[in-house]
């Protein structure tokens, strides 16, 4: 089915989002039970720990970790918000550059400026924008807050992004200013369905009780939760994450043609950050490619950061090892899919 459809429901009680392209999954959010990022709270500082450079804050839903601690002291309240899942046993991640982001703007506390996202190249489209901050959020550029109009902005309605920018404004100076008091949620980061509005691109949103039924999405999340991947050709790819690594294997199936492991390659490596954004899965990847000769490895680190331009999570190419392994690391953005799944989720 060709097009772009956005699938809202729910896997048991979890809310879940899956963006379907021309009948392929490209993205799906699950909620977990893990603190959502963007969420805000007032955390008390507790002790530092020097050796890791950060220090332990108390919030309402558990310990966090903030990477500062020159200039903070024991007992000392701060606005902190959530950048990540936490691992296993591990504090949450948080950090005290706020982010008040919606579909069209994103308002930085602290950080002055006003600025738009350069995938926007129209100049009048640029003009009309900053004509609607400058009315909305005046001397944006020298006042202690700062704005940054999203690309999203480039086919939103004037109307629409005034009242986004507004109401962005409005939340970070409520926010920020409630900085005295207890630990305490200030405000609740966006679910799957939240998220799927903020930063997917339009498409036809199917919102109705049994979306996920009427896409086959129950499917192509089962598919996610075998290792075996396969790839056009008939080669295919097996991805195993440990507790240490991600282990990616490229195997040429039943081809047999002089450039079989070549072409197996290029198919895993375009289709990667696909399923490990669909899996969940970052930290460290290791590629066992396909034997092929050295000279070609040009080519496959080619093919990859071409298709990792498409991808919004931060992974960087770190290079070969001796034995011809890829590494790669990529920012642990999501919970594993493995850990959100529970049983009785999937019909």
């Amino acid at each position: 089915m060709k097009g772009r459809t956005i699938a809202l429901d729910h896997l048991g009680e979890a809310q879940a989002a899956a963006l379907i392209v021309d009948g392929k999954l490209e993205d799906l959010l699950i909620e977990s039970d893990h603190a959502r990022p963007g969420t805000i709270y007032r955390g008390i500082a507790q002790r530092p720990m020097k050796g890791q450079g950060g220090m332990f804050l108390d919030t309402p839903e558990g310990s966090a970790f903030l990477r500062q601690v020159k200039g903070l002291a024991p007992g000392q309240p701060l606005i902190v918000q959530v950048t990540g899942f936490a691992e296993p046993g591990k504090a949450i991640p948080v950090t005290t550059r706020i982010l008040f982001k919606s579909r069209y703007a994103i308002v930085t506390p602290g950080a002055p400026g006003l600025n738009i996202s350069r995938r926007i190249k129209d100049e009048d489209i640029r003009e009309s924008l900053l004509e609607i901050a400058h009315e909305v959020m005046p001397g944006a550029k020298e006042a202690e807050n700062g704005l940054i109009l999203r690309s999203s902005c480039a086919h939103g309605d004037p109307e629409e992004i005034a009242e986004d920018i507004a109401a962005m404004a409005q939340l970070c100076a409520q926010v920020m200013a409630d900085v005295s008091g207890k630990a305490e949620l200030l405000v609740e980061g966006d679910g799957p369905h939240e998220l799927a509005w903020r930063e997917w691109e339009e498409g036809d949103v199917d919102a109705e009780p049994g979306a996920f039924e009427r896409h086959d999405v129950h499917e192509m999340i089962a598919a996610l939760q075998r290792p075996l991947v396969p790839l056009p050709g008939g080669g295919s790819m097996s991805i195993e994450p440990t507790r240490a690594l991600v282990a990616v294997d490229v195997n040429t199936g039943g081809d047999t043609s002089p450039a079989a492991g070549l072409k197996a390659n290029i198919a895993a490596l375009r289709e990667l950050p696909r399923q490990l954004r669909l899996r969940g899965l970052g930290g460290q990847v290791i590629v066992d490619p396909a034997p092929i000769p050295k000279k070609e490895r040009r080519q496959l680190e080619t093919v990859l950061r071409a298709a990792l331009k498409t991808d919004a999570t931060e992974t960087i190419l770190a290079g070969w090892t001796q034995l011809g392994l890829m590494e790669l690391q990529r920012k642990r953005e999501r919970v594993p899919l493995s850990e959100v799944l529970k049983p009785g989720m999937l019909p």
